[in-house]
């Protein structure tokens, strides 16, 4: 008899040939889920489906949601004695229950984003921390002035005197020929295709209604946004719509 390996008699005549009196190898396992262990003895011409079924019995883990590892991943049509299984081998296996699944967004945590996001909504971007800093250096000297109550086309001056995040200047030159957008500071000139801008957002800044602050994303999240503040009013339409495309300036 192989070392490690049970014998147990069958009699219930569900063996291959179907007699009586055949043995049965067994061969103990330690199967390995969510960093728990649990030792168990399984018969070595099992499949690794019938495995699967095995782990769900002791797991609760459903057979369709389970990956399970011996030296590589465990074939379901091949049974443990043909990928060589051996008395005290430690089997790996990962996945989820249904319920683990639900619970990953749970009613608390929606809840909390959901009231964040309220939060949010309900403080003016202009009062939050991050803007309050440039906002408070005041309008600058050199600001473009404002119209108030009216929508113009883009100039063929490039927008000037704004800030940045960063409290430096910024202007905006718009080159309808090339689709581009150029952000221009005293270091450099970012030269940014109008296709690679995902949103235009803005907001009027309390107590200057007449100019707003307006962000650019430029990535996939809220991190993305090239703010830019002191923009005129009434360029703030022909902004948006020229760079999201909406409408076409000649």
């Amino acid at each position: 008899m192989r070392q490690g390996i049970a014998h147990a008699s069958v009699s219930n005549g569900e063996d291959a040939g179907g007699g009586a009196g055949r043995e049965l190898e067994l061969v103990d396992l330690k199967i390995i889920w969510n960093k728990t262990k649990h030792d168990v003895k399984v018969p070595l011409d099992s499949t690794g489906s019938e495995l699967k079924q095995k782990i769900h019995s002791i797991t609760g883990l459903p057979p369709a949601m389970q990956k399970v590892m011996y030296k590589g991943l465990v074939p379901e049509d091949k049974t443990l004695r043909e990928i060589k299984v051996t008395s005290g081998a430690k089997i790996m296996v990962v996945g989820s229950t249904i319920n683990d699944v639900l619970a990953v967004n749970t009613p608390k945590d929606a809840a909390q984003q959901d009231a964040k996001a309220e939060e949010n909504k309900k403080e003016p971007l202009c009062r939050q921390k991050q803007h309050r800093k440039v906002l408070d250096k005041g309008k600058p000297e050199d600001v473009m002035p404002s119209v108030k109550g009216v929508q113009e086309r883009l100039p063929a001056v490039p927008l000037s005197g704004m800030y940045n995040k960063s409290g430096g200047k910024v202007r905006l030159t718009f080159k309808l020929e090339q689709d581009q957008l150029w952000i221009g500071t005293k270091e450099r000139t970012e030269k940014l295709p109008m296709g690679s801008i995902k949103n235009v957002v803005s907001e009027p800044i309390e107590g200057h209604e007449d100019y707003h602050m307006m962000a650019f994303q430029l990535g996939p999240t809220e991190a993305s946004y090239y703010w830019v503040y002191w923009v005129p009013t009434q360029y703030v339409d022909a902004i948006k719509d020229t760079v999201l495309g909406k409408w076409q300036y000649f």
